[in-house]
C-alpha cells in the first residue's frame, strides 16, 4: 500500500542522525487517525504471532517478543502526544476525542488477551529456574503483575465490562483536559492602563504587554490564566480588587457552571474508577493504585500526609498572624488573594529579601546553562546545541541539544519548549519521544522538557522567578532520569518506575539550583552581567523555609482531597461539596486554597497517572531530604563518590529493582524520615 509522505512520516522508522529523529517537519494532523489505526492493527498482528506460535513459552519468544512489538505505534504516539500537549488546536482536539477511547480498547485487547497472559504466566512461574538474568526476571515480574492488575485473569464478561469502563474513562479524561485548557486559554484579565499594574516589576509588566500583543491587544496588558503569570501578579500588584479577579479566574477553572465546567465529569470519573477497582478485586481505586507503589497502601500514604498536616497548619497560622499585622495598617483582613502579597512584604521586612530583586539574575538561558553545568559535574554529560536544519522541531520556540558523555559517546537528544502559548497544556513536564534500550541494538533516548514561562521583551532575555527556576531544575531531573537510563528492555527504562519514586530524582535535582558554584556562574544580572552578590545569596539561604507553611499546606490539601476522593468507593461524589466538607473537617485555614482545586486537578482527572497518587511528591521528598543530607554532610555538593552511586543506583537503573531497594543501594540504608521535617523547618536541624 502506498501512503502519502506525511503519513509515512508517522508510520515509518525515523531516519537521519542520532539513530533517527522525529520527522516533525512532515507531520499533518489529518494523518493521525489513519496512522494510529494502522499502527494499532500492526501491533495486534504482532501479538497474534506471539500467541499462535507452537513453541513452548520462553522469555525470548514471549517477553522479548512483546518488547519488540508496537514500535510503529510507539513512534506515532510520541508525536501524537507532542501535538495534544503542545499544539492542541480544534483539529487536534477532534482527533484526540476520536482516538483516546480507541486507544483504551486497544490496550485492553492486549492486556486481556488470555493466550498472551498464559504464556507470560508460564515464563513467570519458571523465572528463577530457567537461567534468566536478574533484569529478565524483573521484566517478567513487572509484565506479569501489570497484566494481572489490569484484568488479565478476569472472566470474559468482566473483561468486557472493564474495557467499556476504560473506554469511557478515556473519553472523560480527554473532555476534562480540553475543558480546563479552554478555561486557561479563554479566560484572562485585560488591563487598559499601566497604573493597573502598580507594584509589578518591569519584567512582569513587559511580559503582560507581550501577552496582550500576541493576542492582538496592542497597547494593553494581559494577565494570562497560567501559574507563571498569576502568581507574580498576586505577589506584587497593589490593586487588591484586581488581585481578587486574577485569583478567582485561576481557582475557578473548570468551576464556572458553563460548558467548560468539569464537576459532572469528575462525578462520573470517580464512579467508574470505583467500579473498575471492584472488578479488579480491590476495595477502592486508591487500594488498586497503590498496590504496586512504594507506599503499598492508602493508609501508609495517608499517614505521611497526616504527619505534616498539623505542623503545616500551625505554621500557616503563624504566617497569617505576621501578615495580618501589616494588613491591619491597610484595614484589611487577609484573604487568599492577599496571601502572596503580604507574605512578600513580611519576607522583605524579615530577611531584607524582595523576590523582585532575584528576577534580574534569573535569565532562563543562563539557568539552562547552569543545569548543563550540574549535569556535567554530577554525571559527566555535555550538551551541544543543534540547529533546526539538523533536527526538525514542531514549533519555532523549541530548541534541541545533543547529549554526550565523558568519552564523547552520544547519549541522547534533549528538546526544550519553554514558553506559554495558546493551545499548550499548562504547567511543566518531561516527555520521552524514544525510550532507551539495548536488547535489540543500542537505542538512545530522546526526551523533552516543556514549560509555560513568559518570554522576554524584544531584545532582552526571558527572566523567570525563583519558583519557576526550581521547576526548571525539577523537570530537568526527569529528563536526566530518561537520558541516563542504561537498561536492556524499554519497559524498564528511565522513568518507568513506581509513581512515588519517579519524583525522587527530579525533586533532588532542584537542590543544586542553590549550589554556590551554580549561582556564582549562572545567576548573572541581565544588564550588568554581574553575579548574584553573596549578600543576596545569603538572604535566599536564610529565607529558604519562609512561607513553608503555605507551600506545604496548599500541596497537602490537594493530596489529601485526592486520596479521600478515591477512598470514597461507590459513594456518589459532588466534587464541590466534597472539597468544602473535607477541607472543613481537616481544619483548612480560610486564607489558603488547594494548590490544585478539584475542578481543574489535571494530575488526577486527565488520566490515571496521579489519581490517588498526588501524595507521591511528599513520599519522594522523604527520600530527597535524606539524600540531600548525604551531599551536604559530605562537604562537597558534587562529591564524586556520592554522585556515582546516585547515577548507578537511581538514574541509570530504571525499574531493574524495587524502588526501596534502589534507594538502599544508593544510600546504604533506609531513609531517615525526620530529615523531611528538618528540611521544611518544622523541627530543628
Amino acid at each position: 500500500m502506498t501512503y502519502s509522505d506525511s503519513l509515512n512520516a508517522l508510520l515509518c522508522p525515523w531516519t537521519g542522525a542520532f539513530g533517527g529523529i522525529p520527522p516533525f517537519n512532515r507531520v499533518q494532523v489529518s494523518d493521525f487517525s489513519t496512522a494510529m489505526h494502522l499502527a494499532m492493527a500492526e501491533q495486534l498482528r504482532e501479538i497474534e504471532a506471539i500467541t499462535h506460535q507452537v513453541d513452548a513459552p520462553s522469555f525470548d519468544n514471549t517477553l522479548a517478543a512483546l518488547e519488540r512489538s508496537g514500535r510503529t505505534l510507539d513512534r506515532v504516539l510520541a508525536i501524537y502526544h507532542v501535538y495534544t500537549g503542545c499544539l492542541s488546536d480544534e483539529a487536534m482536539q477532534a482527533v484526540e476525542r476520536e482516538i483516546e477511547p480507541k486507544l483504551a480498547a486497544f490496550h485492553d485487547a492486549i492486556t486481556q488477551n488470555t493466550a498472551l497472559f498464559q504464556r507470560i504466566a508460564t515464563v513467570y512461574a519458571q523465572r528463577t529456574e530457567c537461567g534468566l538474568t536478574p533484569e529478565q526476571q524483573r521484566l517478567t515480574w513487572v509484565q506479569y503483575q501489570s497484566f494481572a492488575r489490569e484484568g488479565a485473569q478476569l472472566e470474559d464478561n468482566a473483561k468486557q465490562q472493564l474495557s467499556s469502563i476504560n473506554q469511557r474513562l478515556a473519553s472523560l479524561y480527554t473532555d476534562f483536559s480540553q475543558r480546563v485548557l479552554k478555561d486557561e486559554n479563554d479566560t484572562y484579565l485585560l488591563l487598559d492602563t499601566i497604573t493597573d499594574l502598580a507594584g509589578l516589576p518591569d519584567s512582569e509588566i513587559n511580559a503582560a504587554a507581550l501577552d496582550a500583543t500576541e493576542r492582538g491587544f496592542h497597547g494593553k496588558w494581559l494577565i494570562a490564566n497560567t501559574r507563571s503569570s498569576v502568581e507574580p501578579f498576586l505577589t506584587y500588584c497593589t490593586r487588591r480588587d484586581l488581585r481578587e479577579r486574577v485569583w478567582r479566574n485561576f481557582i475557578l477553572r473548570g468551576d464556572n457552571g458553563n460548558d467548560t465546567d468539569t464537576k459532572l465529569l469528575i462525578t462520573e470519573i470517580l464512579s467508574l474508577r470505583a467500579q473498575r477497582a471492584q472488578l479488579l478485586g480491590h476495595a477502592t481505586h486508591a487500594h488498586w493504585q497503590l498496590d504496586d507503589a512504594m507506599a503499598k497502601t492508602p493508609e501508609q500514604a495517608s499517614a505521611l500526609l497526616q504527619a505534616l498536616w498539623q505542623p503545616a497548619v500551625m505554621r500557616v497560622r503563624e504566617e497569617v498572624a505576621d501578615m495580618q499585622k501589616l494588613a491591619n495598617l491597610d484595614d484589611i483582613k487577609i484573604e487568599p488573594w492577599d496571601y502572596r502579597y503580604y507574605a512578600e512584604h513580611v519576607r522583605k521586612a524579615r530577611y531584607d529579601l524582595d523576590a523582585s530583586e532575584l528576577k534580574p539574575y534569573l535569565q532562563l538561558d543562563k539557568l539552562r546553562e547552569g543545569m548543563f553545568f550540574v549535569a556535567q559535574r554530577l554525571f559527566g554529560l555535555k550538551f551541544t546545541a543543534l540547529d533546526h536544519t539538523q533536527v526538525p522541531v514542531y514549533h519555532p520556540d523549541v530548541n534541541v541539544w545533543e547529549v554526550i558523555d565523558q568519552t564523547n559517546q552520544h547519549v541522547g537528544l534533549w528538546f526544550f519548549d519553554p514558553y506559554a502559548r495558546v493551545g499548550k497544556q499548562s504547567g511543566a513536564w518531561m516527555s520521552e519521544y524514544r525510550s532507551q534500550h539495548h536488547f535489540a541494538g543500542r537505542v538512545t533516548p530522546i526526551v523533552s522538557n516543556n514549560a509555560n514561562f513568559t518570554r522576554g521583551k524584544a531584545g532582552e532575555p526571558a527572566l523567570i522567578n525563583w519558583d519557576d527556576a526550581v521547576t526548571l531544575f525539577h523537570e530537568f531531573g526527569h529528563a536526566l532520569h530518561g537520558l541516563l537510563s542504561q537498561v536492556n528492555y524499554p519497559t524498564l527504562a528511565g522513568t518507568s518506575v513506581a509513581r512515588d519514586f519517579v519524583e525522587f530524582p527530579s525533586q533532588l535535582l532542584e537542590h543544586w539550583l542553590l549550589a554556590p558554584e551554580v549561582l556564582q556562574r549562572f545567576a548573572l544580572h541581565y544588564q550588568t552581567h554581574e553575579a548574584m552578590p553573596p549578600t543576596l545569596v545569603d538572604k535566599i539561604t536564610r529565607a529558604r523555609n519562609f512561607n513553608q507553611g503555605f507551600a506545604t499546606l496548599e500541596y497537602l490539601a490537594s493530596a489529601m482531597i485526592d486520596m479521600q476522593l478515591h477512598l470514597a468507593g461507590d459513594q456518589r461524589i459532588d466534587a464541590a461539596q466534597f472539597e468544602v466538607q473535607t477541607l472543613s473537617q481537616l481544619g483548612m485555614p480560610n486564607e489558603v486554597v488547594m494548590r490544585h482545586r478539584t475542578p481543574h486537578f489535571s494530575h488526577i482527572f486527565s488520566g490515571d497517572g496521579y489519581a490517588a497518587g498526588y501524595y507521591s511528591y511528599l513520599w519522594a521528598d522523604t527520600l530527597v531530604a535524606d539524600a540531600w543530607e548525604a551531599f551536604t554532610s559530605s562537604g562537597d555538593l558534587f562529591d564524586r563518590e556520592l554522585a556515582e552511586r546516585l547515577r548507578h543506583h537511581v538514574f541509570t537503573a530504571g525499574n531493574q529493582h524495587e524502588p526501596d531497594q534502589a534507594y538502599r543501594n544508593f544510600r546504604g540504608r533506609d531513609p531517615d524520615v525526620t530529615a523531611l521535617l528538618r528540611k521544611r523547618g518544622f523541627i530543628a536541624a
